[in-house]
């Protein structure tokens, strides 16, 4: 899939808030710093698209990005991000719930996970939780650039052992690096068969 142009449209509090329309949407949503934005930017091939900071847990709004003019981009709040005060980690829990199990026009979730790491918990009870809710999601494995190739292998296949012990049949996964644009095509060549079907 060629991205012609990619714009960022809204910023919402609530799902209720997201725009309106039958365009469809694929989110994408990781544990804080797990580089998210720098993914989002590397697919659609802008730089400063979605903002990067070297601080964790910097997006707090769902953010909309127009792409081709025919489907959206969204980047949710990342989870799992210690340092807020609990009432605000209550506030970000139910606008990313909200927005994944009522947006109708949501396709596909892409979770995010850092493959250097071994599997979090916080991640695998995710996983679960998208699984009971029925959400349609892929992984997609970040900073795949930041090892050397058998410990990727290693990692990745150490993940879907994990998750092989609760799922009859995984999701689909990419293996991406935002430095090195590794798996862009595979990721979009997926949004596109998503929405020719």
């Amino acid at each position: 899939m060629l991205i012609k142009s990619a714009e960022y449209t809204i910023s919402s509090a609530r799902v209720e808030q997201c725009p309106a329309g039958e365009l469809p949407e694929f989110a994408f949503i990781g544990r804080s710093n797990v580089g998210k934005s720098s993914l989002i930017n590397m697919l659609t091939g802008r730089n400063n698209l979605a903002k990067t900071s070297a601080t964790p847990g910097k997006t707090v709004l769902i953010n909309h990005f127009l792409i081709n003019g025919g489907w959206y981009v969204v980047d949710l709040p990342g989870y799992g991000y210690a340092k807020r005060g609990m009432r605000q980690r209550d506030e970000l829990q139910r606008m990313i719930t909200g927005y994944i199990l009522r947006r109708e026009q949501m396709m596909n979730l892409f979770l995010l996970i850092d493959a250097r790491h071994e599997p979090q918990r916080i991640d695998m009870e995710f996983i679960e939780w998208l699984g009971e809710n029925s959400v349609p999601f892929s992984i997609v494995f970040t900073k795949a650039d930041k090892l050397s190739k058998g410990k990727l292998t290693a990692n990745v296949k150490h993940y879907f052992s994990e998750l092989s012990k609760q799922w009859e049949e995984l999701p689909p996964h990419f293996i991406t690096s935002s430095e090195t644009r590794q798996g862009r095509d595979e990721v979009l060549d997926y949004i596109e068969k998503i929405i020719q079907n």
